[in-house]
């Protein structure tokens, strides 16, 4: 609890204690509904929150990140309302918190718009996807993953009824196998879980630095860059950390593509000899199979794609080049 002057102090607790990161949910929440000048504070959070954490020999697993808590919005309201509901807490709407960082899309509250329907489901799966890849701890609110709603009420600890009452029979089944395919895919790569942080230091298994950022050309991201308040897409490499122990390191990669513009052609790191990228997550197209590309790739606008470094096999098609 923040109670009090001086209260708020995010990351100030010592080892062992872990916390949970609200600049990560806030700051995700407005980069995904379009507020500018967020690519620095999300490439903070996607790496874990260092500013806030190392210290004190505190692990990266330190920041508890999530998107929703039992207090505030579901993830399915966050992208339905805009404002908090509490009418039925009895308080005239006083409670709850009124600071949401949250976008309805143009309608305030559910809709059988099927277009607006499948927006809010793409924006869902991108924040999932952004929580599922950055370093730390994630967290996902219970119903989530199945589309939840509390009709825009925040506070509603004081209702034991349908309000607050996850719904399983309103369970989307394509969102939620989306999300398992997240958590599969970031338990079959430590590099998602680390406990050393990553701050762009060379590797000695490979002399590669452990984060890279680029730019959409491939080029490394400039101050210019960082500082643009324009910029929607966030491109990165990741691996084991430097100082990881020759036992623990992985010489393999993680490539990722964040973009909350429009579609994009993306220059691909060049691989290893006898080596190629594979798209295995692709919140612009949920069910797709893992794929290889090379060169450059397009990248849908509004989506999250994860690719990972893998040995070549002989191709039964053409590695792609243009989707």
């Amino acid at each position: 609890w923040d109670i009090g002057p001086g209260g708020y102090q995010l990351g100030a607790y010592p080892a062992p204690f872990s916390e949970w990161n609200d600049k990560f949910r806030d700051e995700v929440r407005d980069f995904w509904r379009g507020t500018p000048g967020m690519i620095g504070k999300m490439a903070a959070r996607i790496s874990g929150s260092a500013q806030q954490f190392d210290h004190d020999n505190r692990p990266a697993t330190s920041s508890v990140n999530f998107l929703t808590a039992h207090d505030g919005f579901t993830l399915m309201d966050v992208v339905s309302y805009n404002e908090k509901h509490n009418q039925a807490n009895g308080e005239d709407n006083r409670d709850g918190h009124s600071a949401n960082h949250s976008d309805n899309m143009g309608v305030e509250g559910s809709s059988d718009d099927p277009k607006l329907s499948a927006a809010r489901a793409r924006r869902r799966r991108n924040m999932l996807a952004t929580l599922m890849i950055s370093q730390g701890t994630p967290m996902i609110l219970a119903g989530d993953e199945l589309g939840n709603s509390q009709m825009g009420n925040n506070n509603a600890y004081c209702q034991n009824n349908a309000l607050g009452w996850v719904n399983w029979d309103a369970t989307d089944p394509e969102f939620l196998g989306f999300v398992r395919n997240l958590v599969a895919f970031r338990h079959a790569h430590p590099i998602l879980r680390q406990k050393r942080f990553l701050h762009a230091r060379s590797r000695k298994i490979d002399n590669r630095t452990d984060l890279f950022w680029r730019r959409a050309d491939g080029r490394p991201m400039t101050e210019a860059d960082w500082e643009d308040p324009e910029r929607r897409l966030l491109a990165f490499e990741m691996r084991t950390a430097s100082g990881t122990p020759d036992y623990a390191a992985l010489e393999y990669a993680l490539f990722v593509v964040i973009n909350n513009g429009g579609p994009r052609f993306v220059s691909l790191p060049a691989p290893p000899e006898g080596h190629v990228w594979v798209r295995h997550i692709d919140s612009a197209r949920p069910g797709a199979p893992p794929r290889p590309h090379m060169g450059r790739t397009r990248i849908r606008g509004r989506s999250v794609v994860a690719m990972v470094l893998e040995p070549a096999e002989p191709p039964s098609e053409p590695a792609s080049r243009g989707e």
